[in-house]
């Protein structure tokens, strides 16, 4: 029972805070077109494209991720997303967040591998479904196929301008 609470516990930093991400994308300060802009000075092209894909992408997973459902493939979405951030948003800064770098997105990134190891606890629709989707082999397909995913993307769609310095 306190393995099902912690998992809970962990499920509802993670998948909340992943779906405010999402939604504060499509409906923040700047909306989805301050999201394209964004994601244009990134270098992601076509860039309303990812922003409306980012979005999405973030609240299914962290819906899934909250409510304990197919819980390896949203941490193999939260593992793409962040490793997406880290070779876009956070690259070249180093590791620590108060200087933009690597910190939040690793961590982040981390705890999802975690979570698809160990499973999402009896207090989970995949428990209640009786889905038996965690274990070494569960993480090992999260981890890899987030970075898969996260490494198609950078290849088709990141195109940053050229510095002029």
């Amino acid at each position: 029972m306190d393995v099902d609470f912690g998992m809970l516990m962990v499920r509802l930093a993670l998948g909340p805070m992943l779906i405010t991400h999402g939604w504060n994308k499509i409906f923040g300060g700047g909306g989805l077109s301050g999201t394209t802009g964004w994601f244009e000075s990134l270098g992601l092209r076509p860039a309303w494209l990812h922003a409306r894909v980012a979005a999405v992408a973030e609240i299914g997973a962290g819906l899934l991720v909250t409510l304990g459902l197919l819980t390896s493939l949203g941490a193999a979405a939260f593992v793409g997303l962040m490793a997406v951030a880290a070779l876009t948003d956070h690259r070249g800064k180093g590791y620590f967040i108060f200087k933009g770098g690597v910190e939040y997105v690793v961590l982040v990134a981390m705890v999802a591998v975690g979570l698809a190891a160990v499973g999402p606890g009896d207090w989970s629709l995949d428990h209640a479904l009786g889905l038996d989707v965690a274990g070494y082999g569960w993480a090992i397909a999260a981890a890899v196929t987030g970075i898969a995913g996260a490494a198609l993307l950078m290849v088709t769609s990141y195109r940053p301008k050229p510095s002029s310095t």
